[in-house]
C-alpha cells in the first residue's frame, strides 16, 4: 500500500562561524525527488547533492539530499525574518514539506553590557555580583571565575549562579574574599569581564573587661583601672575599629597602715628564787593594722631584785671561771684602745686631706652661700666669691667650638644632662650632689669608669620595605661624662631615629619615642633627674592613653604612671612634641601610647631623595617615612640614613621633609608618583603607586619605611625632572612632595652628609645653662621660704605654667630648684630668659602693691 513521503531527517537550524559554509540535509522515504526551497525560492538542481539507498529494516527506498549555504548567501538576504530553508519530497501519492531550518551568522561582541563591580561586604552579609554578557549569536553562556579558578554552585550550597547570569553568595565568609571574573562564551569565542575585587571585612568587637586593678596608692585616695581590647574580633580587611573607651578608671580609697604601739608595762612580779623580777607589755595601743609595723623592742623585761646580792651559793670552780672571763675581757678592751690610738696617731696628719681629695677628684664639693635681704629680694649678694676649685672631666671625645669651653666654670647648684636630638636629662641638686654606688664600698667619684651615662638602644632588626629587607645592626650609642657640683649637660649626638621595639607591649600599644636609659643603678641624688623625651603623637586625652613605662630587672616593662595622673613619685609634663619628666630612680624609660579611638593621630615625617649614577639613563626617587621626632633625618655616625646614602653612592634631598598626620583608622598608606613628563621620562608599568599596610606604618617599631620609583629618560639631553609625590592615607590626609631637580650632575655626597657628625657631648658649669647662677640661687632663697603673703614656690610654679601635680614639688628639699630645672628643660631650645624675667617681674609687681618694702631702693624689680 503506497504512502506519502515522510521525512526521516529534517534540516536543522545552523550557525555560520566566520566564513565556513554549513550543510543542510533532508532524508525521506518513499520519495522519488527531494528539492530544497530557501526563502520561498527553489534551489537550483545543480546545487543539490542526492543519493538513494534501501532501508534494510523496512525495505523502502530512502532518498537523501544535501545543499551548502555560504556566508555570502546569508548576508545578501534582506528579508523580514532570518534566512530559512525547507525540503519538499515527491511520491506517486503526493508531496510532503519539512520544517523550516534557519541559518544565522554567529558572532560575540567584545564588550560586556555590564561588568561586575568590586565590593566591600561585612562578614555574613550577602554578596551580589551582576554580569550582563556581550551581545552574541547564539546567546553566550556565563561562568564565574574566582582567582582564575572555575566557581561551581554544585559544590557549594552558599553560592548561586542561576539568577540571570548574576553571582550570589548568601552569607559572606572570609574565604570569599578574592578577585571575581565573569566568563562569557559561545561557538565563536570566549570573553572575560573586568575583574571585581571582593573584600569581606570584619568590624572590631570589644573583649570582656579585665578585673579592676588594685588601688594604685598604698594609702589614701587613688585610682583603679580596668581595660578591654578590640580583639573580639579584631578589625580585619579595613573593618571598623571599636567605638568607645578601652580603659575605665574609678577612684578608690586604700586603708592607710596603722603602726603598732606598746601598751603600759605591767606591775613587776615578786622576786623569784633566781633573784629576778619580771614585767610585760602588749603591742595593742593600737595593734598594727592594714600592713602596719609591729612594735619595736621587747615585750618582756627582767631585772635583778637584790641589787646583785643574790644569796645563791657558788662553788670554787664557778668563781674561777667568772673571774677568768672578766680578766680576759678587760685585757681585750685595753688592747683595742691602744690599737685605735696608734692608728689615729699615724693618720692624723693627712686624714682630712684624703677626704677632701676624694671629694675633689669626683668633682663633688659642698657649696654654701648666704643671702641678703637688702634691695631686690630676687638678687644675690654681689660680694659672694665663686668657687673655682671645681673642674670638669670629659670621658668621651669632644668637639669644641671655641677656647672658652675649656675654662673652669663658676659653681651652679645643678647637674644637668641634655640629649640634643631626642631627649634631655637634668641632674639637679640643692646644696650638695650625693652620688653613691650601692654595689661598691669605695667612694664613687674615685672610680672614673662609673660615669653618669645615658644610653639609647637599637636592636638588630630587619626593616620591611617595598624594596626588600634593610638590616641595621647598630651597637648601642652611649655618652658618658663626669660632673661636679657646678653641674652640666650630657649629649648623645645624632639620635633622632633611635627608637626600639618594646617587645612586651600589650594590646594596641605602640612606642611613641625612644627608649632612654640613665645609669648607673644605685644613683643617689638629692634632687630628681630632669629628662625630656621626644614623641610623635598628637596629644589628645580623648583619643590617646599615654603611659610612662620602666624596664624591670627581668627585662619586662611595668607602668610607672599615666601622663594625665598626678603622683608624688615622679612628674610628667606633656608638650606637643616632647614629654618632660622628673625621676628619682635610674633605669630604662619609654613613652607608650594606646589609641582609644580611630581619631588618634601620630605624626610621620616624609622626605624624598634622588640619585643618579654616572653614565646611566636611570634616575631613582626614594621616599622615606619615619616617625616625626626631632632630627629624624639628621645624619650621624651609625645613622640608617647615612648608611643608605653610602650604599646608593650619594643622594640628594629634593625637598624639605614634611609632616603627615596618620590616623588609627586601620587604613593603609599609599605613595604614588604623578605628573611625570611622559615625552621625556618613562616609568615601569604598575609601579606608579605603592602601598604600606596599616600595621607596617602604625606598628613600624620606629624603623624607616621607604619605597623607590625608578625613572628612565629617553635622551641624555634631558637634564631636568619635574613631578610630584603624593603620600596619602586611605580615608585620611594627604601630603604632596614637589620634585624639581637637575639630574645631569652626579653627586658623590648629600648636603646632609657634609654636616659635622661630632657634637659637644658634655658641658659643665654655668655655660651649660640659661639661668645664671646668681639668679637661680636668689630665686630659690626667696621662694623656698614660706611667706605669709603667698610669695612662695607655688606662686612661682603658677607663673611658669607648671602648677599641676604640686604634691610632687612639695616633697622636694628645694621645690624652687626643681621647678627651675623643669622650666629650663622645657625651654632649652625654644626660648630665652625673657619669659622667666617677665614672670618674676609680674610677681614683683603684685607684691609691690602689698608691701613696698619688697622693692629695691630705686623701686625697680630686676633680674
Amino acid at each position: 500500500m503506497g504512502t506519502l513521503p515522510h521525512f526521516i531527517q529534517e534540516p536543522e537550524d545552523a550557525y555560520i562561524v566566520k566564513s565556513n559554509p554549513i550543510k543542510l540535509r533532508c532524508r525521506a522515504a518513499p520519495a522519488l525527488q527531494i528539492f530544497f526551497k530557501c526563502n520561498g525560492e527553489w534551489v537550483h538542481q545543480n546545487e543539490h547533492f542526492s543519493q538513494e539507498y534501501k532501508d534494510l529494516n523496512t525495505g523502502l527506498k530512502v532518498r537523501e539530499v544535501m545543499i551548502n549555504v555560504s556566508r555570502q548567501q546569508v548576508e545578501d538576504f534582506h528579508g523580514p525574518e532570518d534566512y530559512w530553508c525547507l525540503c519538499v519530497a515527491w511520491s506517486h501519492l503526493g508531496t510532503s514539506k519539512s520544517r523550516k531550518a534557519t541559518v544565522r551568522i554567529a558572532y560575540l561582541r567584545k564588550n560586556f553590557e555590564q561588568d561586575p563591580q568590586g565590593k566591600e561586604v561585612p562578614i555574613n552579609g550577602m554578596i551580589v555580583l551582576h554580569c550582563r554578557p556581550p551581545e552574541g549569536v547564539p546567546v553566550a553562556e556565563v561562568e564565574w571565575l574566582k582567582n582564575e579558578e572555575l566557581l561551581s554552585s554544585l559544590t557549594d550550597d552558599n553560592i548561586d549562579t542561576r539568577a540571570d547570569h548574576n553571582l550570589i553568595i548568601n552569607e559572606a565568609r572570609l574565604s570569599d574574599s578574592g578577585n571575581y571574573t565573569c566568563l562569557a562564551s559561545n561557538i565563536v569565542a570566549k570573553r572575560r569581564s573586568a575583574t571585581a575585587t571582593v573584600i569581606v571585612f570584619v568590624n572590631g568587637g570589644w573583649s570582656l573587661w579585665t578585673e579592676w586593678s588594685p588601688c594604685n596608692v598604698p594609702c589614701g585616695r587613688g585610682v583603679q583601672k580596668r581595660s578591654r581590647t578590640c580583639t573580639n574580633p579584631a578589625p580585619l580587611n579595613g573593618g571598623a575599629f571599636c567605638e568607645g573607651m578601652s580603659v575605665q578608671k574609678i577612684t578608690c580609697n586604700a586603708l592607710c597602715p596603722i603602726d603598732g604601739s606598746w601598751d603600759e608595762w605591767s606591775e613587776w612580779t615578786l622576786c623569784s628564787s633566781q633573784c629576778e623580777k619580771q614585767r610585760s607589755r602588749e603591742c595593742n595601743s593600737p595593734a598594727p593594722r592594714h600592713r602596719g609595723k609591729m612594735c619595736e623592742g621587747n615585750s618582756e623585761a627582767t631585772e635583778n631584785c637584790t641589787d646583785g646580792l643574790c644569796t645563791q651559793s657558788m662553788d670554787s670552780s664557778n668563781d674561777v671561771a667568772l673571774y677568768s672571763g672578766l680578766g680576759a675581757g678587760i685585757i681585750a678592751v685595753v688592747i683595742l684602745v691602744i690599737a685605735i690610738m696608734l692608728y689615729r696617731k699615724n693618720h692624723n696628719e693627712y686624714g682630712e686631706d684624703v677626704i677632701d681629695s676624694s671629694a675633689l677628684t669626683g668633682g663633688f664639693q659642698s657649696f654654701n652661700f648666704k643671702t641678703t635681704r637688702q634691695g631686690n629680694p630676687l638678687l644675690l649678694n654681689s660680694s659672694m666669691q665663686p668657687n673655682l676649685t671645681v673642674g670638669r672631666t670629659y670621658s668621651t671625645p669632644l668637639c669644641f667650638q671655641d677656647s672658652t669651653d675649656k675654662e673652669l666654670f663658676d659653681p651652679l647648684p645643678d647637674i644637668k644632662v641634655k640629649v640634643q636630638s631626642s631627649f634631655m636629662v637634668s641632674l639637679g641638686v640643692a646644696e650638695r650632689a650625693e652620688f653613691h654606688a650601692k654595689a661598691s664600698t669605695e667612694t664613687f667619684p674615685r672610680d672614673l669608669s662609673q660615669d653618669y651615662s645615658i644610653t639609647t638602644h637599637r636592636r638588630k632588626q630587619g626593616l620591611l620595605t617595598l624594596n626588600g629587607p634593610f638590616s641595621t645592626g647598630k651597637k648601642q650609642l652611649r655618652t658618658n661624662g663626669v660632673f661636679g657640683h657646678p653641674g652640666g649637660r650630657l649629649v648623645v649626638p645624632n639620635t633622632g631615629e633611635l627608637h626600639r621595639n618594646v617587645q612586651t607591649l600589650e594590646g594596641c600599644e605602640i612606642l611613641l619615642g625612644p627608649e632612654v636609659m640613665y645609669a648607673p643603678p644605685g644613683l643617689d641624688l638629692s634632687c630628681p633627674v630632669a629628662m625630656t623625651i621626644a614623641h610623635c603623637a598628637k596629644v589628645d586625652t580623648e583619643n590617646w592613653n599615654i603611659q610612662l613605662k620602666r624596664k624591670t630587672q627581668d627585662s619586662k616593662w611595668e607602668e610607672v604612671m599615666s601622663v594625665e595622673e598626678e603622683s608624688t613619685s615622679c612628674y610628667c609634663l606633656m608638650d606637643s612634641t616632647s614629654c618632660h619628666l622628673l625621676l628619682d630612680q635610674p633605669g630604662s624609660y619609654a613613652l607608650v601610647g594606646e589609641p582609644l579611638t580611630q581619631a588618634a593621630v601620630k605624626r610621620l615625617k616624609l622626605a624624598v631623595f634622588g640619585s643618579m649614577e654616572a653614565g646611566s639613563m636611570s634616575y631613582s626617587l626614594r621616599v622615606y617615612c619615619v616617625d616625626d621626632t626631632p632630627h629624624a633625618f639628621q645624619v650621624g655616625e651609625g645613622h640608617w640614613l647615612l648608611h643608605m646614602l653610602n650604599q646608593t653612592r650619594g643622594g640628594q634631598l629634593l625637598e624639605e621633609p614634611k609632616m603627615l598626620p596618620f590616623q588609627a583608622n586601620t587604613f593603609s598608606l599609599q605613595v604614588s608618583i604623578q605628573d611625570v613628563p611622559q615625552f621625556l621620562w618613562s616609568i615601569k608599568p604598575f609601579t606608579t603607586c605603592q602601598e604600606f599596610s596599616f600595621p607596617q606604618v602604625w606598628c613600624s617599631n620606629q624603623q624607616p619605611l621607604h619605597c623607590a620609583f625608578s625613572l628612565e629618560r629617553y635622551s641624555p639631553a634631558t637634564t631636568q625632572l619635574s613631578c610630584k609625590i603624593s603620600v596619602r592615607q586611605v580615608k585620611g590626609q594627604e601630603q604632596i612632595l614637589q620634585v624639581y631637580t637637575a639630574v645631569a650632575e652626579v653627586r658623590t655626597s648629600t648636603p646632609l652628609i657634609d654636616r659635622m657628625y661630632c657634637t659637644i657631648t658634655s658641658q659643665t658649669g654655668p655655660k651649660a645653662f640659661k639661668i645664671p647662677v646668681s639668679i637661680r640661687q636668689r630665686i630659690c632663697a626667696t621662694f623656698d621660704t614660706a611667706n605669709a603673703k603667698g610669695k612662695d614656690w607655688q606662686l612661682l610654679a603658677q607663673k611658669l605654667h607648671l602648677d599641676r601635680n604640686l604634691g610632687y614639688f612639695a616633697k622636694q628639699r628645694s621645690p624652687s630648684a626643681v621647678i627651675l630645672s623643669l622650666w629650663e628643660a622645657r625651654h632649652q631650645d625654644t626660648a630665652d630668659l625673657d619669659s622667666l624675667a617677665s614672670a618674676l617681674e609680674e610677681i614683683g609687681k603684685i607684691h609691690s602693691k602689698i608691701s613696698p618694702n619688697d622693692q629695691d631702693e630705686d623701686g625697680q624689680h630686676t633680674l
